[in-house]
């Protein structure tokens, strides 16, 4: 039987209490910004995105473009994928961001494909268009600490007249 000394019981009595109130942060992976989309998709009966490499690899470009200018919010231009766009004065998550644009259902009304008086809901049904399969994401961290992120659908969604899901 192996017994510990008292100083290794109270740094392993204190890592397991830091452990216990401290979450782990990260919520970055793909799997995470996955996870994220298709929680929301599952709610209104939507199939699974999959992560995309060469979506994700359009994404990491335009994000590691903003990283350079302080991370300001502006869209890629011209691209062939649907497209949101976060951004924060600190730190955020790819699970936080995603979070945001999910939030955005309460001001869509499905029954007119409308979004409430002076409200944004575009995030959201990009989230859950039906017909985008494929998701690539990035996050970036600027000099100034401020963060950028974005996720890109092929193919997009948001066509006029139709209904996400």
């Amino acid at each position: 039987m192996k017994i510990f000394n008292p100083s290794q019981n109270l740094i392993l009595a204190t890592t397991i209490f830091l452990l216990s109130i401290v979450p782990l942060r990260a919520q970055d992976t793909r799997q995470d910004f996955l996870d994220a989309h298709n929680q929301a998709r599952a709610e209104v009966g939507v199939g699974p995105l999959r992560w995309d490499n060469q979506v994700a690899a359009y994404a990491r470009n335009h994000a590691n473009q903003r990283k350079s200018v302080g991370c300001s919010m502006k869209h890629s231009s011209g691209g062939t994928y649907g497209e949101n766009i976060a951004w924060s004065s600190g730190d955020m998550s790819g699970v936080e961001a995603v979070d945001m644009w999910v939030k955005e259902q309460k001001d869509y009304n499905y029954d007119f494909n409308t979004c409430a008086p002076n409200e944004v809901c575009g995030h959201y049904t990009q989230v859950v268009w039906r017909n985008s399969v494929k998701l690539g994401c990035a996050k970036v961290r600027c000099n100034n600490g401020n963060t950028f992120i974005t996720c890109n659908y092929d193919p997009p969604g948001n066509w006029n007249g139709q209904w996400p899901y």
